[in-house]
């Protein structure tokens, strides 16, 4: 039996996901897949994984479990966050953006995630849950894929595919910044004429705040409700992953991975697809703002992603022999060796 992972506490609705259910809208079947799809691919990459494996992605925390049946290599992308590995007593610390060695019967922890509302968990082999329509996404709305299309839980077992050949393990020195570094971009339409001059002028003039309501399916904002010409409601059409909704609140919806195929209410203009991992990686409380791009302005700055993603998977590098900070012994040694004065002596 191959190597596998024992969960004895999983992150809040931690999911397998991969690149999603892709070609299968028209048939009412969402696409799913991971929230932050730069994370997937740099996870992935660390641990020697095709871009599409899948994989855990944590919300807020990451889980707890044990490594069974052989050792696993595995790298958290997308926060800031602790590894802990401990084995026969002992417990090491490694960052993230880094493969990480695991051997058989060592208990892995993975704290509270730092800078984003979630991440990915990568494991050399990936997730070996059945694909279901293509994909082994987790479709939470419909009940499949993943394990049984429900979060993981305490006592799960992850079984793990065949790992690739292990080279060295690998790092990402530096990491991209995981905040928006603007306003969101977003494309007009296609109902931004159901709202009123003052309403459009509002949605890319004032400031929303990600409320508590936000979940894989949609991220509801709080703040200046938006003024309709006459009504919400439109003959229901179709969706894409970022448009967002208004429904008779006036308050905006950020549609992500888990949103449906069709809808009913008026969407103001859609999130370009180069922001989306951006946006999902939004807290609850985080303040953001829209700005409207041209479609031609949208797809060059998809562009300009895909080169950075292409430059940091090209700056992966080998660990660093003695990266790993060894806080006992640091803090076991006596670090002043004397008193130097700030002032010349006269």
């Amino acid at each position: 039996m191959s190597a596998r992972l024992h969960v004895t506490q999983p992150g809040p609705q931690m999911t397998v996901q991969d690149r999603g259910r892709i070609g299968f809208q028209a048939f009412g079947v969402p696409v799913c897949g991971a929230l932050d799809m730069v994370a997937l691919r740099l996870a992935n990459a660390l641990v020697g994984n095709a871009p599409d494996a899948a994989a855990l992605e944590c919300r807020l925390a990451g889980p707890a479990f044990t490594v069974e049946g052989g050792p696993a290599r595995l790298a958290l992308a997308g926060a800031s966050a602790t590894i802990e590995v401990t084995t026969e007593g002992d417990t090491q610390r490694f960052p993230a953006w880094r493969a990480v060695d695991v051997p058989a019967g060592a208990r892995v922890r993975i704290g509270a995630l730092g800078g984003s509302g979630c991440a990915v968990l990568a494991v050399a082999g990936g997730i070996d849950v059945p694909l279901v329509l293509g994909s082994r996404a987790t479709d939470l709305k419909g009940g499949f894929g993943g394990l049984e299309g429900r979060p993981v839980a305490p006592g799960d077992v992850l079984p793990l595919g065949p790992a690739p050949a292990a080279g060295p393990p690998l790092e990402l020195p530096r990491p991209p910044a995981l905040a928006p570094e603007g306003p969101l971009r977003v494309v007009l339409g296609p109902q931004a004429d159901a709202f009123t001059e003052d309403g459009l002028a509002t949605f890319l003039g004032t400031p929303y705040r990600v409320s508590r309501e936000a979940d894989r399916m949609g991220m509801r904002l709080e703040g200046a409700p938006l003024a309709f010409r006459e009504s919400a409601d439109i003959v229901s059409d179709g969706i894409a992953g970022g448009s967002i909704q208004v429904p008779g609140s006036g308050l905006p919806i950020v549609l992500l991975a888990d949103h449906q195929t069709i809808g009913g209410y008026a969407k103001i203009a859609t999130l370009i697809s180069a922001d989306l991992p951006a946006a999902g990686r939004l807290l609850p409380g985080a303040e953001l703002r829209f700005a409207a791009v041209s479609v031609a302005e949208a797809e060059e700055a998809r562009r300009r992603l895909e080169t950075e993603i292409g430059r940091l998977l090209a700056s992966l590098t080998p660990v660093r022999e003695g990266a790993r900070i060894d806080e006992a012994a640091l803090f076991g040694e006596n670090l002043i060796s004397g008193v130097v004065s700030a002032f010349e002596s006269e």
